[in-house]
């Protein structure tokens, strides 16, 4: 049997594994401008928004996990590389 500690520090690796995650799904912003400025695309794209929330959606349903908070979880994905995207083309914000 484990003990608090032994699982507050999987979920510690857990958390990290994420931000990693975030980290690298943000870090795609530039890749993805490079691509919609050829295919002349909008940065904010609300097409592929739905398509992307969509997905998580169905696969938080596989997952049997509440599909609401997961789409809240995406859509603030989505603004934060809308954002970033924004901000790489001298049009955001942020600092």
């Amino acid at each position: 049997m484990s003990t608090i500690n032994e699982v507050r520090q999987e979920i510690r690796l857990i958390d990290s594994e994420i931000m990693q995650l975030i980290h690298k799904r943000v870090g795609m912003a530039a890749k993805v401008l490079e691509a919609k400025k050829k295919e002349a695309i909008n940065i904010n794209d609300p097409s592929q928004n739905t398509v992307v929330l969509d997905r998580a959606a169905d696969a938080a349903v596989e997952l049997n996990l509440d599909v609401s908070a997961v789409k809240e979880i995406f859509k603030i994905l989505i603004t934060m590389n809308i954002e970033r995207q924004q901000e790489l083309s001298g049009e955001g914000n942020l600092p």
